[in-house]
């Protein structure tokens, strides 16, 4: 783990470009340093001045009376090097560089940057930035930015990839009465990235919840690392943004052309039990949430309203956002029968009626909150005539006090006449809002955080005792001699039977006598394909032949291939034509490998066949961290699924070979990453084992 203590918590501080100019950056800082409150020493660096903000300047790092452990710097990007150097030679252990001018401005730009990056990493100092608005620590306290204000002291640490995101959430904390643990600008990250200051967050006893905000993870695998191991401990939270990009990438295979751009985020996200906020209201509702109330025991949600037609919005979302609609005991309905009007609808949700004053709020909900059943609550408040707001949110607040294990969200639907008990709530940091489902979704996502957090890991991962490398290593060695990127068919089902995934022996046939040898070999009927890694669809160019029963329809067959695909496609270069054995119908399924950028290979299950692009019925995964468990679960979320269970009288299926060849596959490509992309379509599924038809690999 990076030690960041001497970063949010330092010693002495050195302002490299303090200024004394009202409204100049190096100005800014040090009087924000200063009216921070921060307890250790600052030292403004400034060759012309004596003194800044009444403390002494010094004309360079290396004159300060002491070592400085972090220095700011706010000085033109082209001085950045030699101070750099300075730094680490005082001993300076982190370096927030405010400076702009680096990669955001082009090729020098990014020169400068990595030269920058090369010193600091020669001093073994760590730098945020460059490019960054600083950081924030509200119980440190510590103030190294050029932002207008300091916020309030909190629970909740906020993390962004934009300064300006940072300034605009800052300057609205404040109306909204919101508090913060850390405020950190992550700008260009050149060294410290969002994995570093998730991983500082989780161990922090001052935050309770991590905000994010990104447009890319800087080193996938890390992220990962770091995630998995952080949500045990606190909730993540991240809004990443970026999704609309030009959809799915080029690729040829059927798993590239269905992986979007922001497909990988969202597995990994969800893989690692991050929190995906979509917008920022979203994003901050959860952190209110998280901050101020209990994660719920599970997902059963009871509602307390005094309108129906709410009510009944509310139970929609709470199905929509795959919650439960707590069911009483007989004891708590009884209670509500007794003491409710015979016109109030006394099961969830309980309609207290528009006549409902503050009491009938109060005792519904205490009945409610002490039923077993329920694991959270919304009370929703439609303005009536003899609606009392300030009392309602009071019994609100008396009943969390009670039941503080469950969490309490509020909608009082309104304006001015409610304005009393949203100020009560607010005070007491009691999350309310307008409508229904805003506060449906929070309670959504601390339910699903809970699930998270208290699932047992899966320790080992996947592991096969049976796997031959060596003929992967030659087979691609071969292909990479060869100059080709794409390989034969018969040249993937080696490489996949060598790591023991059930394929189907495929002949690669140079003559028609030759085919039919292989034929005869595999056993009849077979299948023709042809041999080429320039094809992509051979159906087309009537490349393919099945159901062929005997040597001489073999023959036939291998020359009527060769003749269409030269009629088709002249110039393209032909291999020869494979002879495979025709295998008995099963359930087709795609197993599919397409590679990210950030966060390695991209592993998709779902219907194969003619259904791929059809109905994209496809689950993802990362292959990065993938368990037994997780690969059951990627498989439940398809239609195939149904299929592989037995449907209409059908026998069930082999599921566990099923994930047993994810699992290979995923070892496959995670051990050999010149495979970019990979699809098994169709597999069969039988009711024992599975068989791999078509296997199409490309690589790099």
């Amino acid at each position: 783990m990076t030690d960041l203590t001497s970063l949010f918590s330092p010693k002495s501080v050195a302002i490299v470009g303090a200024s004394k100019s009202p409204g100049k950056i190096g100005n800014v800082i040090v009087k924000n340093m200063i009216s921070c409150g921060y307890k250790g020493k600052v030292f403004p660096i400034n060759p012309k001045e004596p003194e800044i903000e009444g403390l002494s300047c010094y004309p360079s790092v290396d004159k300060t009376p002491e070592p400085a452990e972090m220095a700011v710097l706010a000085v033109p990007a082209a001085r950045s090097l030699e101070i750099a150097e300075m730094c680490g030679k005082s001993g300076v252990k982190h370096l927030v560089a405010i400076t702009a001018g680096f990669k955001e401005t082009g090729k020098e730009g990014l020169e400068l940057e990595r030269k920058l990056l090369d010193t600091c990493r020669n001093f073994k100092m760590r730098l945020l930035g460059p490019n960054c608005v600083g950081l924030m620590d509200t119980h440190t306290p510590i103030n190294a930015s050029f932002a207008a204000g300091y916020p309030l002291e909190g629970e909740i640490a906020f993390i962004s990839q934009s300064g300006a995101m940072v300034l605009s959430i800052l300057d609205w904390s404040f109306r909204a009465g919101l508090g913060f643990s850390k405020f950190v600008s992550l700008g260009n990250k050149a060294d410290l990235t969002e994995a570093h200051f998730i991983e500082d967050a989780a161990e922090d006893p001052n935050t309770k919840v991590i905000l994010c905000y990104i447009e890319d993870v800087e080193d996938g695998s890390h992220f990962l690392e770091v995630a998995r191991r952080a949500v045990k401990k606190k909730p993540i939270i991240i809004l990443k943004s970026g999704i609309s990009q030009a959809g799915a990438q080029a690729a040829s295979s059927h798993t590239g052309a269905l992986a979007g751009s922001d497909l990988a985020y969202e597995t990994a996200f969800r893989q690692c039990g991050i929190i995906r906020a979509r917008e920022m209201s979203e994003l901050f509702d959860l952190a209110v949430a998280f901050a101020k109330q209990p994660v719920p025991r599970s997902n059963r949600v009871a509602v307390v309203t005094n309108s129906g037609g709410p009510g009944i919005i509310a139970t929609d979302s709470i199905e929509q956002k795959n919650l439960a609609m707590a069911r009483f005991t007989k004891e708590t309905i009884d209670a509500l029968r007794e003491r409710l009007p015979a016109e109030a609808n006394i099961y969830n949700p309980v309609d207290v009626l528009g006549d409902a004053k503050a009491d009938r709020f109060r005792f519904s909900l205490e009945k409610v909150l002490a039923d077993p059943g329920v694991d959270s609550a919304v009370v929703l408040v439609c303005p009536t005539a003899v609606t009392e707001p300030r009392e309602t949110a009071r019994a609100m607040l008396d009943m969390r006090r009670t039941y503080p294990d469950k969490p309490v969200f509020a909608a009082f639907m309104g304006g001015e006449k409610l304005a009393e008990g949203i100020e009560t709530l607010a005070q007491a940091q009691i999350p309310c809002f307008t409508f229904p489902e805003p506060a449906i979704t929070s309670i959504s996502g601390m339910a699903n955080y809970g699930r998270i957090r208290d699932m047992p890991e899966e320790q080992e991962q996947l592991s096969f005792p049976d796997l031959d490398l060596k003929t992967v290593k030659a087979t691609l060695f071969d292909i990479k001699r060869d100059n080709r990127l794409v390989l034969l068919g018969s040249e993937a089902a080696e490489i996949v039977s060598a790591y023991g995934i059930p394929a189907v022996p495929t002949f690669l046939a140079n003559s028609p006598e030759e085919a039919a040898e292989f034929a005869e070999q595999a056993g009849f009927p077979v299948v023709l394909k042809i041999a080429s890694p320039q094809i992509m669809h051979k159906t087309d160019v009537g490349g393919v032949k099945i159901g062929l029963s005997s040597r001489d329809e073999v023959s036939k067959g291998f020359i009527e291939i060769m003749d269409n695909v030269h009629r088709y496609l002249p110039r393209v270069v032909l291999y020869g034509v494979e002879v495979q054995k025709m295998m008995p119908k099963g359930v087709e399924l795609i197993i599919g490998v397409t590679r990210d950028v950030q966060f390695g290979p991209l592993i998709a299950f779902g219907l194969g066949g003619i259904y791929v692009n059809l109905l994209k019925d496809v689950a993802f995964r990362l292959a990065n961290g993938l368990v037994t468990k997780e690969i059951e679960k990627m498989i439940s979320e398809t239609r195939a699924y149904t299929l592989l269970r037995g449907y209409r009288g059908e026998k069930p299926s082999d599921i566990n070979a099923v994930v047993d060849t994810i699992g290979r596959v995923a070892k496959l490509v995670t051990d050999f990453p010149e495979i970019t992309e990979m699809d098994i379509n169709p597999a069969f599924a039988y009711s024992q084992g599975i068989s791999a038809l078509d296997v199409k690999i490309t690589i790099s």
